[in-house]
């Protein structure tokens, strides 16, 4: 099967919504070495910003990517239409990551 194509539209240009799927989602939940990442957080914390945290949230992206490709394959689905990521602490040093959006087929 072809990669399944995932946007933040309602739609792909060029190409027709043929049958709605359903609701789709994927998901990751980063979680932090407090002792680790306060050591790596002194050394790359530059303007406000943290190289470490922001590389766990980029691979929990990735993750919540591969999972939501892999629900819309099991479906049949060629695309995915109206994703949006959700960011939600859960405890302290824990992030969960969400992507969902509506697998569809087109032609």
């Amino acid at each position: 099967m072809a990669e399944v194509v995932i946007t933040t539209t309602d739609g792909l240009d060029g190409t027709e919504i043929t049958e709605y799927l359903g609701v789709v989602s994927g998901e990751a939940i980063i979680g932090a070495n407090v002792v680790s990442d306060v050591f790596a957080g002194v050394r790359d914390v530059v303007g406000g910003r943290s190289r470490s945290y922001e590389k766990k949230v980029a691979k929990g992206r990735k993750e919540a990517l591969r999972d939501i490709e892999a629900e819309a394959e099991d479906l049949g689905a060629d695309a995915v239409v109206g994703a949006a990521f959700d960011y939600e602490e859960m405890s302290e040093g824990m992030l969960w990551v969400n992507l969902s959006g509506t697998a569809v087929k087109t032609r």
